[in-house]
């Protein structure tokens, strides 16, 4: 057996050995823990919000209604005091994801003012009330107080997920190509991408082994991607997430599954 085996070995049984005193000293620690419950409130007028996401400076961020509950917009949370980020000119805006990091950026998805011309629900019909129907909708980067669009492949349609404390986000676009995975009204396919971190920069990740579409859900900060990939099916999950995957370096790795055949879908990365 080689030295380095040996020494890993080694090394495994030392890690074994303390695991138990670190659980302890876990556990001890979370029992002097105490938490204050705050109620963010929907500070847009509806009667609905939701917080998707928080960072390491404790400011969050998700979703408003607005008055009437036919509208939402995203929202950040600076330690309880909200911004409304507004839109793309379209009536929603949300950060559908835990999608901010550390240096102030947001990233979410909004929809614009245009109409969809190939009359496609796309991912954000999921979340977002009816009055998206009909709107294209696209990934949104937030910083400085000011939303920008996320450029797609060619198509009508992103979705922005995550975002690194280096400034690249990640989540899904579509391309130009006419995906026969698609189910009506879904025509475009979709795939993985990271954004920035510089202005308008895109790059696409493979798909795994021979599926056609992608879509990317979390990044850290040593620019290691999570998500899936699978068929184009409605853009929303299910056999879009036959397989979960970590992008190294561009390359797909599968992570496995518990034996179901969709829905295998990684949300988040550590560092």
């Amino acid at each position: 057996m080689k030295l380095s085996s040996l020494t890993c070995l080694a090394t495994l049984g030392l890690l074994a050995a303390l695991a138990p005193l670190a659980w302890a000293q876990d556990q001890n620690d979370h029992r002097n823990l105490q938490y204050r419950v705050f109620n963010l409130g929907v500070p847009l007028g509806g009667s609905v919000s939701a917080d998707n996401g928080v960072n390491d400076l404790g400011w969050s961020a998700g979703e408003s209604n607005l008055t009437g509950d036919a509208t939402a917009h995203a929202v950040l949370w600076l330690i309880g005091f909200p911004i409304d980020l507004g839109t793309l000119g379209g009536p929603n805006s949300a950060v559908a994801w835990p999608g901010l990091n550390n240096t102030g950026e947001v990233v979410g998805i909004s929809d614009t003012a245009n109409m969809d011309p190939n009359g496609e629900a796309w991912s954000c019909a999921a979340f977002l009330p009816a009055s998206h129907n009909g709107h294209t909708c696209v990934g949104f980067k937030w910083e400085f107080g000011h939303m920008t669009a996320l450029p797609t492949l060619g198509g009508n349609n992103g979705f922005a997920t995550s975002v690194n404390d280096r400034g690249q986000a990640v989540g899904w676009a579509e391309n130009t190509v006419h995906d026969p995975t698609c189910v009506a009204p879904q025509l475009l396919q979709f795939e993985a991408v990271i954004w920035g971190p510089g202005e308008n920069q895109i790059q696409q990740l493979t798909p795994y082994g021979s599926d056609p579409d992608s879509a990317a859900t979390g990044i850290n900060n040593r620019g290691q991607v999570v998500g899936i990939s699978g068929i184009c099916q409605n853009a929303v999950g299910n056999k879009s997430a036959t397989h979960a995957l970590l992008w190294q370096n561009g390359v797909p790795m599968n992570l496995g599954n518990l034996g179901g055949a969709a829905w295998n879908t990684p949300m988040a990365i550590n560092n």
